[in-house]
């Protein structure tokens, strides 16, 4: 009998991946499994705990507790200190972790983000990071609007006056600061720029305090932005996000809502390149 061969309109399993690939349901899930890696993931957060702590913080049983424990030891997951009789994260999750870095893009991973973020807050939103002590924008997702900011890939901004500029100053830690301030003039674009340490100083302590930066027409007349700062795995802050437009729509009243927007956009490419979320801690300080 001759072989039947698929028609070219029926739909193609993509390859690697089982039938029923998009089912989530509780059958195609590995219970024990499932309650490794919840062991494992609070262990990553909450290093340094006994046994009997991990068990009764968990709700699991000692003997469970211990069965995944040992297995992650055998692997190199989890280390465990005799003397002290307390379990840490092992070397070989850091392996892990960083073959994941290795793969990831910022650019890549921010593309989603940003676009939602435009969607959300009807703005432009940018990527931009820290490059020779000034302000290098990555990416942009330009809004619908006809009057709009634009930032193309490859501009340069002096940090000073720019929203992101200012969110990753905030978060410089303080020799890298007084590295980068020393001896620069800070230039005056509009009245309303930051020109002296003291008054740049004043503004990094309030981006601390709430968690975004804002340049209120402070490079543009007419133009605002809000930027908030974005966190590598040790807590770095390695790039900015922000959103920009006209000053007629950013309004001063709408300055909160909007600051929320973009550092929940922050904090979602934060978590996307397995960064730690350290806004609201101190940072730079002269």
């Amino acid at each position: 009998m001759p072989e039947t061969m698929p028609s070219e309109d029926a739909p193609r399993r993509a390859r690697g991946r089982p039938r029923g690939w998009d089912d989530k349901t509780e059958q195609n899930t590995i219970k024990s499994l499932d309650r490794a890696m919840e062991i494992f993931e609070y262990l990553s957060t909450e290093q340094g705990k006994t046994l009997s702590q991990l068990s009764a913080e968990l709700s699991q049983s000692p003997a469970t507790v211990y069965r995944v424990l040992v297995t992650l030891e055998a692997r190199g997951m989890v280390e465990f200190d005799g003397e002290a009789q307390r379990w840490y994260i092992g070397a070989r999750a850091f392996v892990i972790g960083a073959r994941f870095l290795r793969r990831t893009s910022l650019v890549d991973r921010a593309r989603p983000i940003l676009r939602s973020l435009m969607e959300r807050t009807g703005e432009t939103a940018n990527l931009g990071v820290e490059k020779g002590g000034m302000v290098l924008f990555l990416n942009q997702v330009e809004t619908h609007e006809s009057i709009r900011a634009f930032f193309p890939p490859g501009t340069l901004s002096e940090m000073h006056a720019s929203g992101i500029g200012k969110a990753l100053l905030a978060y410089m830690d303080a020799a890298r600061f007084a590295r980068w301030i020393e001896g620069r003039q800070l230039a005056a674009f509009t009245q309303h720029t930051l020109v002296t340490p003291e008054a740049l100083s004043a503004e990094l302590t309030r981006t601390r305090a709430r968690g975004y930066a804002v340049d209120a027409e402070e490079k543009n007349l007419g133009m605002r932005c809000i930027a908030a700062p974005v966190f590598d795995m040790s807590g770095e802050a390695v790039a900015g996000i922000s959103v920009s437009g006209p000053a007629s729509r950013m309004r001063v009243d709408a300055t909160h809502a909007l600051g929320e927007a973009v550092l929940a956009a922050a904090r979602a490419l934060t978590r996307a390149i397995g960064g730690q979320d350290f806004a609201g801690e101190a940072g730079a300080s002269l």
